[in-house]
């Protein structure tokens, strides 16, 4: 039986896509209409247009490429942005094709939350990755770590997210993150 990879990485049930120095190469159907943009709109797209700042996009690629040098390939949660402007939840994977220079080349595939997981709140870039890292269940001594701030200001953003949530304690808000409760 002769195997059709073309037609395998266009019908793919997840968003997939092929990278060359954060920009898309080549993606699927199911990432086009997942972040509602035409394939034509996305191929030689950096990767910018589908976050919701340039500073998560920059601050994700910084944290992301010594995690990619060092084991070949990322996952995480986090929010996205589709054409509309409209934020969302997604589970992000991708590898690396040349370890040494991890952004060169890559696969990655994206899955939509949403469903399980709808934005509810108004986030601010740092609320999300703070929020980000709270449903990986890291501690504020973690998240700290991870985005390379202090555990105290990871505290008053988490504060904040508390407050916006309107929850009162951590796993409260953890679950409300999870169902996109306000």
């Amino acid at each position: 039986m002769d195997v059709d990879y073309r037609l395998a990485f266009e019908l793919a049930p997840v968003g997939l896509c092929v990278s060359r120095n954060r920009a898309i190469v080549d993606c699927n159907v199911a990432l086009c209409e997942m972040f509602g943009w035409s394939r034509e709109l996305l191929k030689g797209q950096s990767f910018l247009v589908l976050y919701p700042s340039a500073d998560e996009y920059e601050r994700l690629g910084a944290r992301m490429a010594p995690i990619l040098n060092a084991k070949g390939h990322y996952a995480d949660d986090r929010i996205m942005k589709r054409a509309s402007g409209e934020v969302f939840w997604c589970h992000v994977t991708g590898r690396a094709l040349n370890r040494e220079a991890p952004h060169e080349a890559g696969i990655w595939a994206f899955e939509d939350l949403s469903s399980q997981r709808p934005v509810k709140a108004e986030l601010t870039a740092r609320e999300r990755e703070v929020a980000a890292r709270l449903l990986e269940g890291l501690t504020s001594k973690e998240i700290g770590k991870t985005l390379a701030i202090s555990h105290r200001t990871v505290e008053i953003y988490r504060a904040r997210l508390m407050r916006k949530y309107r929850a009162n304690t951590t796993a409260d808000l953890v679950h409300k993150l999870m169902a996109g409760a306000t």
